[in-house]
């Protein structure tokens, strides 16, 4: 059987959740539509989601498509998901990227086809609500066309747009017919085909079939695009949709004689707490009770395997999943087996087929704490459960106050953790106020050493430490200028680490970066000193140096893009400037004032939240991490989540009683 895996996106409330539901009922898959205001959809099946009316989680279901498995994805469409986006889509063929016939190209939508181009995934436009008062037809399409892509073409005509009479008639590629979309289909795929491009101007007359064929290449590859019209609700042009899935997406027909290669896109955990990995097959195959090997990359960019059983196998088909002794390439699988499995593993070989995983590092933290102190520890082992499960949670632990933080992407992230503690582990919780994430990068150049014997140090050790600053991006650079024999190479493995692990906190309590630390003496007293010595010893040396050096604040910022009314771009331009985002460049095309730049991260949500109010809902803004710039005044600090090295008194008072 051909096997084919489609995601579905859209900005909130484009009506992705509502397709789905609609072609898992027009597959036979479900008996009754779901609606996503009544919370009752089969793909969202989080409390939460029904709640609110959002996709959180990527959901994943299987249907026949005339002999062809569909495995389809809904994927989130709010901006504090993102990061789950991109993961899904790194193991799919083809996107559905839903448009509101009534709202029109959107901020999100924006960001979601850069990075379906990013990845050069083929994506179907579906422009859905046509049932709905104020719904345009080929004025959407020519907003795509300004706002997303030339490349597109439609494949359907809308007739009474805007009413519940509102139905669509299919564009063929028939010269006899529909003679004007060909022709325009030839301009359109002729920028990409140099074969039918050299026929068209020669004056040769191309078949139906030849422009057919070379739209299907163009739209494989991801060049151009097809537009469908329909309504989710009402199912009207949702089998057009479908139709143009199944005759435009690429197939999988890799054989399976060939390596095995898969990569984990999602994980579950089952009653029992044991791991269930998502995995999709780029080749070779999947037998139940074999041995098979998970590969990891770790910080160095270097691969990390192990082999682990396959205990169980399932496949997805029609709505569930059933229990199978073999998953075959192309498709999806549920494996339980794979120990100690990460979201993004490499199951098998390393494949050409497999696009990379990037996660978006959270630019947020807040402390969070159980309202019952007596379930401190509950929620803390519930939080390293919830982050082995889902990459895009981070926790932090204090181990001097036993505070706990996560590290997250906006709000509505909160609420999802939240209600995932009190549904799934009974545990009420409550966040501080969330602040952004600062980085602090060396100043200048600073030294500092301490030996065995001196008084002050009551270490079996010596050791010195020179800081400078690195180049931008580098992170943390360790050299050594002593020779590798004049310590045993254990307590060189106890400084580096700690030389590490010590710089998660600067002077000001950030994490610091662009930093090259050399170690520039050793010393130890056989049999006495131990590594002990030397893991005590280094935050004290280090931070004097860094001190010496000192050190500025970088705050995050983004890169953004802002569409208002033409008259209100003065006011958008001064609400800009009073948070201190830095404007590039302003333009104005049909009345819509774009503004580029770069905003603060700290700033962003709260300009999200006013932009609305003082446009009158015209107006919206994507943004992007962008790195980050230094900040000048009110320089921000975080509290410290350890001995403080900086105060040498409170530092020795807690590491010798210790010791």
């Amino acid at each position: 059987m051909d096997i084919m895996n489609i995601g579905i996106l859209a900005h909130v409330d484009a009506g992705k959740t509502s397709l789905a539901e609609r072609i898992l009922f027009d597959t036979n898959v479900i008996d009754e539509l779901g609606r996503v205001d009544q919370g009752n959809t089969q793909m969202d099946a989080m409390e939460l989601e029904q709640k609110r009316g959002i996709t959180i989680k990527a959901s994943v279901v299987s249907f026949n498509l005339d002999g062809l498995k569909v495995n389809l994805i809904d994927t989130p469409g709010h901006a504090d998901f993102i990061a789950e986006v991109e993961r899904s889509l790194s193991v799919l063929d083809g996107v559905i990227l839903v448009v509101s016939a009534v709202e029109g190209v959107q901020a999100q939508t924006k960001i979601l086809y850069s990075v379906l181009k990013k990845m050069g995934i083929p994506a179907i436009l579906f422009v859905n609500k046509i049932d709905r008062i104020g719904a345009q037809g080929e004025q959407v399409v020519e907003q795509i066309r300004e706002k997303l892509s030339l490349d597109v073409i439609s494949l359907c005509r809308v007739d009474d747009a805007g009413s519940k009479q509102a139905s669509v008639v299919e564009n063929r590629f028939d010269w006899n017919t529909h003679s004007a979309f060909v022709e325009q289909c030839i301009e359109l795929v002729a920028t990409y085909d140099e074969q039918l491009l050299e026929s068209y101007v020669n004056g040769e007359m191309l078949i139906e079939e030849q422009v057919e064929a070379s739209f299907r290449v163009q739209v494989r590859q991801g060049n151009v695009h097809p537009v469908y019209f329909g309504s989710a609700v009402t199912g009207v042009g949702v089998a057009g949709l479908l139709a143009g899935v199944a005759r435009w997406f690429p197939v999988n027909d890799q054989p399976e004689g060939q390596l095995l290669s898969g990569i984990v896109f999602k994980l579950e955990k089952a009653a029992s707490g044991e791991k269930i990995a998502y995995v999709r097959l780029f080749s070779g195959c999947l037998n139940i009770r074999e041995q098979v090997k998970l590969q990891r990359k770790n910080k160095q960019g270097e691969f990390t395997t192990r082999i682990c059983k396959i205990k169980k196998l399932h496949a997805l088909m029609n709505g569930k999943t059933v229990p199978a002794s073999k998953i075959t390439s192309g498709d999806l699988a549920k494996v339980w087996g794979l120990e100690d499995v990460w979201v993004g593993d490499i199951v098998g070989e390393q494949s050409s087929l497999i696009k990379g995983f990037s996660f978006a590092v959270p630019q947020m933290e807040t402390r969070i704490e159980a309202a019952d102190p007596s379930k401190a520890h509950q929620l803390y082992r519930a939080l390293i459960s919830l982050a082995e499960e889902d990459p895009l949670i981070q926790v932090v632990k204090d181990d001097f106050h036993q505070d706990l933080y996560i590290r997250i992407f906006g709000e509505v992230q909160k609420e999802v953790i939240e209600a995932t503690l009190k549904e799934n582990y009974d545990v009420d919780v409550h966040f501080s106020e969330t602040k952004t994430i600062c980085l602090e990068k060396p100043e200048g150049t600073g030294q500092a050493m301490e030996s065995i014997w001196e008084t002050g140090n009551p270490f079996y050790a010596t050791v010195g430490l020179k800081v400078e600053p690195g180049l931008s991006g580098s992170g943390v650079v360790y050299c050594m200028e002593v020779e590798l024999g004049s310590l045993p190479l254990a307590f060189h493995k106890a400084i580096e680490e700690t030389v590490f692990h010590t710089l998660k906190q600067g002077l000001y309590g950030w994490e610091v970066t662009d930093i090259v630390v050399t170690l520039t003496h050793t010393g130890y007293f056989s049999p006495t000193s131990a590594a002990g010595d030397f893991r005590k010893l280094v935050p004290l040396v280090l931070m004097q140096a860094l001190a010496e050096a000192g050190t500025d604040v970088y705050e995050p910022i983004y890169r953004f893009e802002l569409t208002v009314p033409e008259a209100m771009m003065s006011k958008a331009v001064f609400k800009l400037s009073a948070i201190q985002a830095a404007i590039h460049e302003t333009t104005v095309q049909n009345g819509m004032s774009h503004i580029t730049g770069t905003i603060p991260v700290s700033v962003t949500e709260s300009f999200k939240r006013s932009l609305h109010s003082f446009t009158q809902g015209e107006g919206f803004i994507m943004v992007e991490p962008a790195g980050s710039v230094r900040v000048n005044d009110g320089v921000p600090t975080r509290a410290r989540t350890d001995y403080n090295p900086l105060n040498r008194n409170e530092y020795l008072l807690h590491v010798l009683h210790a010791y």
